[in-house]
């Protein structure tokens, strides 16, 4: 791939979150999602690339852009698979909660695993302990291995975990273990990433979430070094007949290179409303500022992107 796709596509999350910040607390979770969804695609037709949308915001009969198939780009250049999540964490948005992000990750063409719409049972951590995690093994086994890559007690061990009714043993067992819990209302993707980063605060991330989340989540990992394991969970005959037509298997642990094949992967995101590690988007008079992150596996690096934009020679957010 390019790697000026890069910055790029740091201005596809741009578009898309200050669109979408733009109902922060406003309780109109639908209309913050459409706001970020249609910033996102109008930026797309800007960028030099020839993508494909693997994960999306549903099938093609399902949702009016960004829809799995999609063709984006100018037709022009990389061939890539194209993850994106235009607002990861609707909810959040609607209730003026933290750590709703812009989402894009790409890999060239065939790279993506094109995850069902479905559950997957994740764990996650940053590169000191790569290797040393197991899905299969027990919260306790895993959170003691974290402490001791990590140097830690594991009363020092910070873990994240969607705050929902199916996670209430997994959260016994770490609160049982001696290890610390924050508990998020949404946005695993973010939770995923956050392990990477020591400014977080946060080591490990257990539970269920979203398996397309996962992707884009792998991407983000890859590129930081660090690792995401995970395993479908079909809740219906009908999703369970999905995976059999896509030829996985549900009892397959799925590691990192199941979900994102090869070197090259470019994971962007930006800040819609204040997190751990971006923060959101900032209104002043006839600007605004954002704060993104962009990482490229090929190369290992990252960046930080503060941009101040002018809504005036830019009303159609094409940044």
């Amino acid at each position: 791939m390019e790697r000026s796709l890069s910055m790029e596509l740091v201005r596809v999350t741009e578009a898309a979150a200050v669109s979408a910040s733009r109902w922060m607390g406003r309780g109109l979770k639908n209309e913050a999602d459409d706001a970020a969804t249609t910033a996102m695609r109008t930026v797309f037709d800007t960028i030099p690339m020839q993508g494909v949308v693997v994960i999306g915001e549903g099938e093609m009969d399902e949702a009016p852009m960004l829809y799995i198939g999609e063709e984006l780009g100018m037709g022009h250049g990389p061939a890539v698979d194209v993850a994106v999540d235009p607002l990861e964490g609707t909810n959040i948005v609607a209730s003026g909660g933290w750590n709703a992000l812009a989402v894009i990750a790409i890999a060239d063409r065939g790279n993506l695993l094109h995850a069902p719409d479905m559950y997957m049972n994740k764990i996650a951590v940053g590169p000191e302990s790569v290797g040393k995690i197991d899905i299969d093994a027990s919260v306790t086994d895993n959170l003691r291995a974290v402490a001791k890559a990590k140097n830690k007690d594991i009363e020092d061990v910070v873990a994240t975990i969607l705050h929902r009714d199916r996670h209430s043993k997994i959260v016994e067992e770490i609160r049982a273990a001696g290890a610390r819990i924050k508990l998020i209302n949404d946005g695993d993707v973010a939770a995923a990433i956050n392990t990477a980063f020591d400014d977080t605060g946060v080591d490990i991330l257990f539970g269920l979430g979203g398996a397309p989340e996962g992707v884009i989540a792998a991407v983000g990992l890859k590129c930081l070094g660090g690792e995401i394991q995970g395993r479908l969970v079909p809740t219906s005959d009908a999703e369970l007949e999905r995976c059999k037509k896509m030829g996985i298997d549900i009892n397959q642990v799925l590691r990192m290179e199941d979900l994102v094949k090869g070197d090259d992967a470019i994971f962007a995101a930006t800040g819609v409303t204040d997190g751990e590690l971006l923060r959101g988007v900032r209104f002043t008079g006839g600007y605004n500022e954002t704060h993104s992150l962009v990482m490229r596996s090929k190369s290992g690096t990252i960046r930080f992107v503060e941009g101040r934009h002018s809504m005036q020679k830019k009303p159609k957010l094409v940044l």
